[in-house]
């Protein structure tokens, strides 16, 4: 047996709602954590350094709280010390890939429709999640690392921090409850609705970073993001939340790029990190540069 599967089986015998189904764990996946699902239930363990970034305790009471917002599966158990979590197994979901957003018809269009009962659901999370100083704290740790950031990474972050963070702050959208980590993996579609998991980086942001990290993260066309937003507004966007995504597809990169890092580090073998670090910095670097970057900063500043 490796050591993966006698973790699972070291926490399916310590919690009992596991240990009486009998069932043998499958893995499941995961970039950071180890997932498996144990007869209707779904175990989540913790992967190696995690602890050094995310509050488990934070993350339970926000996986509770999206859960009663109808967005994301009931939490059976959650360990605030060692971070193993226990929730519903969702039956006859199709767990998500750019591919998948591709192929699944409408599965733009229900994402949207989910980030927009979250963030209707006047849940209230514990963390604030705040670009600039998430960036602080990342390149704090990263500095006890022995890992190169990329070249020209301070340089972006001084721009972002003196000219987009102005953009944004000049009309801010009132805080609500984001998930903040919309990788595609953490999204589950029966073909009716859309489920979300994994609330470990989520907290009361502007919503509208949810939208441009999905984007980004589904490499989704441009067909594919109006079908998002579409969903989300019930109508056009207007310019300024328009440009507020588009910020935020470069700005989830940016952030990302650190994350990476992190992985790095810890020698997370799920990835090649140095690889998906740098080519998020670069997509970063990419969009700031374009020629209409700098009018949708404009649109959001001017409101």
């Amino acid at each position: 047996m490796n050591d993966d599967l006698s973790r699972a089986h070291g926490a399916i015998a310590a919690i009992p709602i596991l240990a009486a189904t009998g069932a043998a764990p499958v893995r499941l996946g995961g970039m950071t954590n180890l997932v498996f699902k144990v007869g209707d239930f779904c175990l989540r363990i913790p992967g190696k350094g995690t602890e050094e970034y995310i509050d488990r305790a934070n993350e339970a009471v926000m996986a509770r709280e999206a859960a009663k917002a109808g967005v994301s599966p009931e939490v059976l158990h959650a360990d605030s010390q060692s971070g193993v979590m226990v929730t519903r197994f969702v039956a006859g979901a199709e767990t998500m890939t750019p591919e998948n957003f591709r192929a699944r018809t409408g599965s733009p269009a229900r994402a949207g429709k989910v980030f927009r009962r979250l963030h209707d659901s006047g849940a209230q999370f514990p963390f604030r999640f705040e670009l600039f100083s998430m960036i602080d704290d990342y390149l704090k740790v990263l500095s006890t690392k022995d890992v190169a950031l990329p070249d020209g990474y301070h340089d972006v972050v001084r721009e972002a921090d003196q000219e987009i963070r102005a953009a944004l702050a000049a009309h801010p959208l009132p805080l609500v409850a984001c998930h903040c980590d919309p990788l595609c993996e953490n999204f589950l579609d029966t073909g009716r609705r859309m489920w979300i998991v994994d609330w470990e980086y989520s907290g009361m942001n502007d919503p509208l970073w949810d939208l441009g990290d999905l984007s980004v993260e589904a490499r989704f066309d441009i067909a594919q993001e109006e079908e998002m937003m579409l969903a989300y507004f019930g109508r056009a966007p207007q310019p300024a939340e328009r440009g507020r995504v588009v910020i935020y597809k470069a700005m989830c990169d940016l952030l990302w790029t650190l994350w990476g890092l992190l992985q790095l580090a810890n020698d997370n073998p799920a990835d090649d990190f140095r690889a998906y670090a740098d080519a998020r910095f670069v997509r970063c670097k990419a969009l700031m540069e374009t020629p209409s970057f700098a009018g949708h900063v404009a649109a959001v500043a001017g409101g």
